[in-house]
This record gives C-alpha cells, structure tokens and sequence, in this order.
C-alpha cells in the first residue's frame, strides 16, 4: 500500500480538525495564513486518498447518565463463530467497541452503562449471545488517556 505524504500544513489541518472536526475551514485558513479554497483542496484529497475516513461527534456519555464503562473479554465455543458473535453484538447497543483478538479472549468489547445493574443485564445479553462460551469483565475506575492527537503526532514525527 503506498503511503500518502502529509506536508506541514497538512499535520496542522489534521491537528485543528481532531481538535474540533466541526472547526470551520475559514477559521482553519486564517490560522495557517492560506485560503478556505487552499483547506478544501488539502481537506477533500486526504478524504480521496483514505486519510481522512468522515468526522466523528464526541458525546459526553457521562451527562447523559452512562459514566459506567466496562470492558468485557469474550471466549467463544469456537473461534469460527466470531463473525456471528460480531453480529450479535452489534444488535447490544450499548457495546461501543469490539476487538477480534488473539490472545487470552477471541473479542475484546466496551460497554457503557448507567450503572452496575444495568451493565449486570448487558454482560448477560452478550453470555447469552450463541457461540459465547463464557465472559470476564473488568470496570473501568477512570478513562485515564483518550488522546487522538498525540497518536497523531507520533505519526508525523515518523514521516
């Protein structure tokens, strides 16, 4: 696959858009000293070239009463049932995130809830998932690091 070249300007669009995806490319332009037509161009051929894959709204889950995160790590009967588990997984609205892994578990998930009963009937939703053999669940205490940027600048410093 071959690597698309991200310039400076580039890295600072990128770094004003994971700040704030909604951050007008006027504002963008006047910042860098460029054009809104400059931001669009760059904008729309990092979308083309697969960089920029949409934009995403950040919820804050906790003033909408689901401060409680846990993280489930699934075994399955056989390994040939992931895609269904997948699947089914994906009907539990309040799984937020799953992993196919190798490792200890075959699926790695997050789950979001109001509280621990209410997490209690998610973990049993997913046990009763066909091709589930078992589940172990660890609580989240505190969501210490969720940073895109720095990931992000990692990258650049590569290029």
């Amino acid at each position: 696959m071959k690597k698309y070249n991200l310039d400076e300007v580039d890295h600072q669009i990128l770094d004003m858009l994971i700040e704030n995806a909604r951050t007008p490319f006027t504002d963008i332009a006047k910042k860098l000293l460029v054009s809104a037509g400059t931001i669009h161009v760059r904008v729309k051929k990092m979308e083309e070239e697969g960089i920029i894959k949409g934009s995403t709204l950040t919820l804050n889950y906790e003033k909408m009463g689901y401060a409680f995160i846990a993280h489930i790590g699934i075994y399955l009967e056989r390994t040939s049932m992931t895609k269904e588990v997948i699947e089914d997984l994906r009907k539990i609205s309040n799984v937020t995130v799953a992993y196919v892994t190798a490792g200890k578990f075959n699926i790695f998930c997050k789950i979001r809830a109001r509280d621990t009963e209410d997490a209690k009937n998610i973990i049993f939703q997913i046990d009763d998932i066909p091709g589930v053999n078992r589940t172990e669940t660890m609580i989240s205490l505190e969501e210490s690091i969720n940073d895109k940027k720095r990931m992000m600048h990692a990258i650049f410093r590569d290029y």
